[in-house]
């Protein structure tokens, strides 16, 4: 029964009081962040009127009530649903969105094992030795509430959002999927505690300079760098296609569909829509971290020295290492953001050739020449050859890719 009644205090406290409010803070930090970047204000007005209880000033306190605000005008707007929809499946999708990219925080480690009182566990609501299947499996499956959104409305706009989201999502699963098998051959383990844990001991993936004796890097940890590096590259831009955010949110393309698969939904609906997006953008961050930055690991030795930090029964490195984990977190939030109002978006043709042409072939070779490294590290030159040799071949596919889209589409023939 004490099992059952932590596992349900670790969902509660890691979906619903870390990665839920994590939520309204992106759509905050996104709204502001673009501000800056495009030199204009932002939300600095939503705030409590004291004036009307007598005071001088309203307190505004940097518009961050506004996403309080905007949660309450979904909730509070008429949830219309339109007669010529498929009434049950046109219900379905919105939950068959958002539910995946809650189930996913399952398996993700937020921090070290925790001790209170002298009793330890983990920072992890389900610790699967084949995480990050688990992720995969999970997470795929809200392709068919876009598309299931996109049929059910019964409408051409928001169709062809559905149909485009299944094309991109399934060729971008599969450059996913091959990106990181050089990851788990490196680490030899499917669990992500396991792999977070060897990382706080020798090094994170893409920064493996020290190891639990001190500071130093062998041959294989040197080399590897070539394909972690690689492999992180397309890791990270498949999530971007995969949560259709900037450069890759074709599925709702503003300007061509009015608005994507979610035209005809309206209130807590595209709320819901609008919510899958973002838990998903912070699941796919997490990931990124997890595997490539460490997770949870402070590195540089760190971890060992605060491992012993104690304070009235409660072990404070399971807290702090929660604390680098959510830094780590926001922080690739506001790279998502970033990279929204500063690369322009893709044409549909761009966007699969670069799945198909760059990123699969790329993923593919890489994979071979993780397991060269791994099997033959004395071939030292060989092997940095091959690397530098993919390296160029890639950066090549890519600008080759945006050439080739530069032309001018031919005209149909009658």
């Amino acid at each position: 029964m004490l099992d059952i009644l932590i596992i349900l205090l670790k969902i509660v406290v890691l979906t619903f009081m870390v990665v839920l409010p994590l939520v309204p803070v992106s759509v905050y930090f996104e709204r502001r962040f673009s501000a800056i970047i495009q030199d204009r204000v932002g939300p600095n007005r939503v705030g409590i009127p004291l004036t009307l209880l007598g005071f001088k000033k309203d307190f505004h306190l940097f518009g961050l009530i506004q996403p309080i605000a905007d949660g309450l005008k979904l909730f509070l707007k008429e949830d219309f649903t339109p007669d010529h929809v498929r009434k049950a499946f046109y219900w379905l999708a919105p939950a068959l969105t958002v539910i995946p990219a809650l189930i996913t925080v399952c398996v993700v480690p937020f921090g070290s094992p925790i001790t209170i009182f002298g009793h330890t566990e983990k920072l992890v609501i389900a610790d699967l030795d084949v995480g990050p299947l688990f992720v995969f499996a999970v997470a795929s499956l809200s392709v068919y509430g876009i598309t299931i959104a996109g049929w059910a409305s019964n409408s051409k706009f928001p169709f062809i959002g559905g149909v485009r989201s299944t094309a991109q999502m399934i060729s971008y699963e599969i450059a996913l999927g091959l990106s990181i098998i050089p990851v788990l051959m490196y680490f030899g383990d499917l669990n992500l505690s396991k792999i977070v844990q060897h990382q706080a001991d020798h090094g994170w993936l893409l920064l493996p300079i020290w190891d639990t004796d001190g500071f130093g890097i062998t041959l294989e940890k040197a080399l590897f760098w070539f394909p972690a590096a690689i492999a992180f590259l397309i890791f990270t831009v498949s999530i971007f296609a995969e949560t259709n955010r900037m450069p890759f949110d074709l599925p709702e393309c503003e300007t061509e569909l009015v608005g994507g698969y979610h035209t005809e939904y309206s209130s807590m609906k595209f709320a819901m829509f609008f919510m899958g997006e973002y838990a998903a953008m912070v699941i796919g961050s997490a990931m990124i971290i997890t595997l490539f930055l460490g997770g949870w690991s402070m590195g540089f030795t760190l971890d060992a020295k605060i491992a012993d930090w104690n304070l009235f029964g409660f072990g404070l490195a399971g807290f702090i290492h929660l604390g680098v984990f959510m830094t780590k977190l926001i922080g690739f939030i506001l790279f998502f953001i970033l990279v929204r109002w500063t690369v322009p978006r893709f044409r549909y043709d761009q966007l699969m050739k670069l799945g198909w042409v760059v990123f699969f072939e790329a993923a593919l070779i890489n994979v071979f020449l993780a397991a060269l490294i791994l099997a033959a590290p004395q071939l030292a030159g060989t092997i940095i050859t091959i690397g530098f040799i993919l390296l160029v071949v890639l950066t090549l596919s890519v600008i080759w890719v945006a050439k080739v889209s530069e032309e001018k589409p031919k005209p149909l023939r009658a």
